[in-house]
């Protein structure tokens, strides 16, 4: 068995205004990172509205399809910020982010692959049911979270959320749903500003691990030991979703964690390890945040060297 890589051109044709740290240059410096690795490639398809449907009400499915503009670009947020924007040629991107995702999860529960990383933009883990937010427009792994429960008929999914930003889309998206665990850690304070450990959903299927400024890859790798590990056998997941946000890394603009490329090897190998142990090495994983470039490329390569050698 082996990795499946899901990317494609459409995501360098989501253009930002200039200065925004989503940029076009994300994707293409993980592209080239990964450019050398032998993984199999497969090209996103474009999502069905049924599938976003499965996390979206169609109603704001159509608002998102009305904003694009002829030119220029246009602003997304609805009083939450002024960070999410459409470019002319944004169409193609976001349904391919969403239908990666998608297409990512029929490969391995159909044992095409072992396990699969969708490096496309716009990332999706800030949108919530009618909200674009922080970049994200759809829900990208909670859409594909429900696409395994709903369309393949899986019992138990579980998210986990390395970001550094608080997954409040993934966690808005899931909850209601008992047959969805989400973990999410997170620098607090920070940006949204939720994600305290007191909320735990209304199923008590929510695991928020809140991380204070400067907190190093050892004291992370530490938490998920003590409660991220436990979490998962306990909810004994039939698939496990990944939300790779590498914007924790003590390079990055945004935040103020300091964790290596190390720590992510680690982080993802652990998951993997539990995967192997829970449900079948079955692991989606899905990119989030980054925006140091050199160190968002030296992330994403070591996240999938660890998916390869968990597939082999």
């Amino acid at each position: 068995m082996t990795t499946a890589l899901l990317t494609h051109a459409d995501g360098l044709l989501h253009v930002t205004p200039t200065g925004m740290p989503e940029q076009v240059a994300r994707l293409a410096y993980i592209q080239s990172a990964l450019e050398d690795l032998d993984v199999l490639r497969v090209d996103p398809p474009l999502a069905n509205d049924a599938s976003i449907a499965l996390c979206h009400p169609q109603s704001y499915i159509d608002f998102v399809r009305s904003k694009m503009p002829t030119d220029g670009f246009a602003g997304l947020d609805r009083e939450t910020d002024a960070e999410t924007f459409l470019s002319p040629t944004s169409e193609g991107a976001i349904w391919r982010a969403a239908g990666g995702a998608v297409k990512a999860v029929d490969m391995v529960l159909d044992d095409e692959v072992t396990n699969a990383f969708v490096a496309m933009r716009p990332p999706g883990h800030h949108a919530e049911q009618k909200l674009p937010m922080g970049f994200c427009i759809f829900g990208n792994v909670a859409i594909a979270a429900k696409h395994a429960l709903e369309v393949h008929g899986l019992s138990r999914v579980a998210v986990v959320d390395f970001d550094v930003h608080h997954g409040n889309g993934t966690q808005a998206l899931l909850q209601d749903d008992p047959r969805a665990l989400v973990v999410t850690s997170q620098q607090m304070p920070l940006w949204p500003g939720t994600g305290e450990a007191s909320d735990r959903g209304p199923h008590g299927t929510v695991l928020n691990i809140p991380l204070a400024p400067g907190t190093d890859g050892a004291h992370a790798i530490a938490e998920y030991e003590r409660l991220v590990l436990p979490a998962l056998i306990k909810h004994q997941p039939e698939l496990i979703l990944i939300s790779a946000g590498f914007d924790a890394h003590q390079d990055d603009p945004l935040a103020q964690l300091n964790w290596s490329v190390d720590t992510y090897s680690t982080l993802t190998d652990m998951l993997t390890k539990t995967a192997q142990t829970l449900c079948e090495r079955r692991v989606v994983s899905v990119l989030e945040g980054g925006y140091d470039l050199d160190a968002l490329a030296l992330c994403a390569r070591a996240h999938v060297q660890s998916l390869m050698k968990a597939a082999q």
